[in-house]
């Protein structure tokens, strides 16, 4: 492996972020715990319930400790990735259950609203009917989200209508990979059997959305392999910027990408194929303001940045990490643009997000002609998901 080091600035916003996140995570899971006591209330007999309360703390707060530990003290061990996999199935194993026992409670309620009324009697069996249905199926999915579903990698095939698109770009096809966030529990050989599955589709060209290069030990050792795949796809590797990019040295990767074959698009273009209507492909780096307003700004400015000597007729495709950029891209009329970030919020159902946080949040969105789409990512800092599956994804151009 290669060890890069960070910079002092890249170094500190690395801190501040793993800082963030820790104490947001830590709050929400003091919340689930109240939660999760609750409903375990409501599935208890009095005299067992403060057996299976003490148990639940001390798994709760063992979990607690793996995760701080296992980001920060422990964080390049080798079995860290495999405690916090552990530990992960004992916080989403409550959460999942406690959602299931609200929706029980309400239910029961309900019934009881239209019927006879409903008297909760903790020294009574089965306050819910089925009483072991909950955690049983709560331990169900949540082992399946922290193996096969974060494991599997689905494909996605898209047709994409083009107006006027000329017959040299008529079956041109893009795969596109995003957020594989490389480290903790995303390896390199686990990383070469992702391109090796993507190049068995044939695409012409290779789209990387961001966050595909997170861990400085191994950036190098990565950035060489996708190098080894550019011969499988005629039309090229495309690549852009994401935000981890930016934390983990981003000076030491723009420099290992120089002497390969990856084209890397920081607010730029490059045509990909030659013809009267020409196909440009475009990226854009990711905004450094947290602030909304000048964030869109920011948005806006790169996407014009790139845009510089691409002819207006042009087919252009957009490779940007951060899906809002899709709302700058409508308005400058290019036709595809293709974003990640969200991870599709790595809770879904049938298809659509649990947890909608962002404006796009997975899958696609298109007005008029134009068309955006978010990836749900292929690897993930959390390790769970469920009816979100990691994807790859393949864009068909056909006249419009």
């Amino acid at each position: 492996m290669c060890y890069t080091a960070l910079d002092d600035k890249n170094q500190g916003v690395t801190t501040l972020s793993i800082a963030f996140f820790l104490t947001i995570f830590a709050v929400l899971l003091l919340a689930l715990l109240g939660a999760s006591i609750w409903a375990l209330s409501k599935i208890t007999e009095e005299y067992t319930f403060y057996f299976w309360r003490r148990i639940l703390i001390a798994l709760h707060v063992l979990a607690i400790i793996v995760f701080f530990s296992g980001y920060t003290i422990f964080d390049d061990k080798a079995f860290t990735p495999t405690l916090i996999r552990l530990a992960t199935i004992v916080v989403v194993a409550e959460l999942i259950f406690t959602v299931l026992i609200a929706i029980g409670f309400v239910i029961t309620k309900c019934m009881g609203a239209f019927g006879s009324p409903v008297t909760f009697s903790r020294s009574r069996r089965n306050l819910l009917k089925g009483a072991l249905l909950y955690p049983a199926t709560a331990v169900v999915a949540t082992v399946y989200g922290a193996s096969e579903g974060i494991d599997e990698t689905v494909e996605r095939e898209y047709q994409i209508p083009i107006k006027n698109l000329p017959e040299n770009l008529k079956g041109f096809r893009i795969a596109q990979i995003s957020d594989v966030h490389l480290g903790r529990f995303f390896s390199l050989e686990r990383f070469k059997e992702l391109l090796t599955q993507v190049a068995a589709g044939k695409p012409d060209a290779l789209l990387m959305t961001g966050d595909i290069f997170d861990d400085v030990r191994i950036n190098n050792e990565a950035i060489k392999i996708v190098d080894g795949f550019s011969n499988q796809f005629p039309n090229g590797i495309w690549y852009c910027y994401g935000n981890h990019e930016h934390f983990r040295g981003i000076a030491a990767i723009e420099e290992a990408l120089k002497n390969t074959k990856i084209n890397l698009l920081n607010n730029s273009s490059k045509i990909a194929v030659e013809g009267k209507r020409p196909l440009y492909f475009l990226g854009v780096d990711y905004p450094p303001s947290r602030e909304e307003k000048k964030f869109v700004e920011e948005e806006r400015a790169f996407v014009n940045e790139a845009l510089k000597g691409v002819p207006a007729d042009s087919v252009k495709i957009l490779l940007a990490h951060h899906p809002e950029f899709i709302d700058a891209a409508r308005e400058k009329n290019i036709q595809l643009t293709l974003t990640g970030h969200t991870h599709g919020s790595q809770f879904g159902i049938l298809g659509c997000p649990l947890f909608p946080v962002f404006k796009y949040t997975r899958g696609f969105y298109n007005e008029g002609d134009s068309f955006g789409y978010v990836h749900t990512g292929n690897g993930s800092w959390f390790p769970y998901r469920i009816g979100c599956p990691p994807e790859i994804v393949y864009f068909t151009l056909r006249k419009g």
